[in-house]
This record gives C-alpha cells, structure tokens and sequence, in this order.
C-alpha cells in the first residue's frame, strides 16, 4: 500500500483512519526503518503508517502491512504538520508517533496489546500518555559507528531528573502536573544539544480531538495532555527506546569525534523487555496490574 502524499492517503483511506490505535513512523533516514514498523505491529496496532522518503525501500510483507506515504520529515516542522493533518482527519481515534530505530514498550508489553492498555488508560478519563524517551546506543562504536546495534545495545540505568515546568502566562509559577524531565545522552552531552531540545519527555501517544495541535517542543495546545497523572492518582506511563539521540551525536561534525564511547559506569546492556524499564523506574504501571 503506496501512497505518493499524505493528502493522497487520507483522501482513499478514510476507513483506516477510522479504527485506531494508529501508529505513525516518521523515517529519517535508512536505520533499521524495517525492525520499527515489525516492532509496532507486532504491539497490535490497527494500522502502521510510515512517512517516508520515496527513495527508500520496503521489505515485501512490509508493503502488504503497512501504509507507505512518500514524505520529507527531515523539513522544518514536517512532523508537527503531519502529525495535525492526521488528527484532523483521525478524530476520536488513539494516535501513537515516533521517529525509525525508535521502539515503544509500556508495562507488560510482551503479553497484553496497546488496545487493552489503551482501552484501560481511557477508562480512567485520560486522553494522553506520557512517555519518557529512554536513549540506546552501541557500546563499541569502532564495530558500530553509526551508534546502532540491536543486539548490542545498552541503556543508561540512572542519572533521570526532572524539573518544573514554568507557565510564562502565569508569572513563571509551575504548571499544574507538569514537569521537564532530562536524562540519558542529551543530558551527559549537553554540550552538545539545544536547550530546546534536551528534554526526554513526549506525549506520543494522545485521542485525537477537535482543535488538537502538536507543537514543536512535542507538547499539545489541551494542556491536559501535557501532564504526568490525573488529580486523582498515578497513570500509567510508557517508554520510547530510542537511538535517535545517539546517531545524531554520531552523524554531527562537532560532537563525532569528541565521544569515542557512550558507555559509563551506569551503562547496562538493554534486555528488550518492559521488566527492565519497570524494576529502573523508567516507566510504571499506575493502577493496570
């Protein structure tokens, strides 16, 4: 299923749009473009879409699976406009969105699908979910240069904080069940990111409604799906494992040869289950057991 623009797809598909979870993979480049589009499928999604260059190549099942839309994400604010042009015409649906090389896991991944979590996430009057990208990379970039290894891929373990986040509309006071969180690679080379773009949480996965904008700092124009957790008590939260950060650490002139190793001490092999992220805190469950 080949679409040559995004308006294409939506004006022949408004039945795929009308059964969610949808996911959105917005492909960068060619790095492990194939692995991130099996990964969400394989979570149980309704349908995968995949925002990609025309030059790049789909596997043959991959092309029978999933939605295949010729796009330039690498524009400035490509993902914010093709984020807001499929929640115009999704509405009421779940919509989940990442980068390639990019994998969600959410508490129990491995046997309970993102339509019970979902389902159960909405039962408590939530509209959004919180999700902390948690950075991967290779632990030899002499074998892997580009930072990318599945079978070789590690975590940090500790060294997340996060900050309040100050409501400039509101004489600088903290935003109610708001927060900034840091961490992983941008913040152990700072040096070397944005300001702008230091911050590890995302709102991947939201209900599309009527007026809904994603912004460019991955927060939402309804600043209630911009907080952590309902008045009440704690909801559950997911993770984005991601190497993204570590190959644009890799592919910039100014940082690549400045980092030989992303290893330290608090590095731990990644075990591709969501046990792991639980027992490290990166995610919880909330009240789902």
């Amino acid at each position: 299923m080949h679409y040559t623009s995004l308006d294409q797809f939506i004006t022949t598909q408004r039945a795929a749009l009308s059964k969610g979870p949808i996911a959105v993979i917005l492909v960068e480049d060619d790095v492990e473009v194939d692995t991130t589009l099996r990964h969400h499928l394989q979570s149980g999604f309704s349908h995968v879409l995949a925002l990609m260059p025309a030059l790049f190549d789909l596997p043959r099942d991959l092309q029978e699976t999933v939605h295949r839309i010729d796009y330039n994400v690498s524009l400035e604010g490509a993902t914010e406009a093709a984020i807001n042009t499929i929640i115009d015409a999704a509405q009421g649906q779940w919509i989940y969105y990442c980068y390639n090389a990019e994998y969600l896991f959410y508490p129990f991944c491995e046997t309970r699908a993102v339509t019970e979590m979902l389902a159960f996430h909405a039962e408590e009057r939530r509209s959004a979910m919180l999700t902390y990208i948690i950075d991967l990379y290779a632990d030899d970039l002499d074998v892997y240069p580009d930072a990318v290894s599945l079978e070789r891929a590690h975590l940090d373990r500790s060294g997340y904080y996060a900050l309040a986040r100050h409501d400039p509309a509101n004489d600088g006071h903290p935003k109610e069940r708001q927060l900034d969180f840091f961490g992983g690679l941008r913040w152990r080379y700072e040096e070397h990111v944005p300001p702008a773009r230091r911050k590890i949480d995302r709102i991947a996965l939201f209900r599309a409604t009527p007026g809904l904008r994603l912004r460019e700092d991955h927060t939402f124009s309804d600043e209630e799906y911009n907080t952590y957790a309902c008045p009440w008590h704690h909801n559950i939260t997911a993770t984005v494992c991601s190497f993204r950060t570590a190959k644009a650490l890799k592919l910039n002139p100014g940082s690549r040869y400045e980092i030989n190793t992303f290893k330290w001490h608090n590095s731990a092999p990644f075990e591709w289950h969501s046990r792991q992220l639980l027992d490290l805190g990166l995610m919880e469950p909330g009240q789902w057991f």
